[in-house]
């Protein structure tokens, strides 16, 4: 039981880490407009904190979604790693 607690946590540790590195640039791929010419201008009004609102969001949405994918990857591999306990040894019946 311990060791398959810890396989999920390290999972959903490494899942939440790899979901760091690889959702930032997802999220910039996925909001850069597309079909403009080389060197072409883009004009753009934001509103700052909607923009820190929408990629912190979603940067921890993947997060969540990377540590439990991980968690659940932990788990599986928890339960194939799982060694069965030692068998508790058959108290000897003395006659007499």
């Amino acid at each position: 039981m311990k060791t398959t607690l810890l396989f999920v946590l390290a999972g959903a540790f490494i899942g939440a880490v790899i979901a760091s590195f690889v959702v930032p640039p997802a999220l910039a791929w996925y909001t850069s407009p597309g079909g403009l010419p080389k060197g072409a201008a883009i004009q753009a009004v934001v509103q700052i904190p909607e923009v820190i609102r929408y990629a912190t969001t979603n940067l921890i949405r993947g997060q969540l979604i990377g540590a439990v994918v991980g968690g659940a990857a932990g788990l599986v591999l928890g339960v194939l790693v799982r060694r069965p306990g030692k068998a508790a040894p058959e108290p000897s019946r003395a006659i007499g």
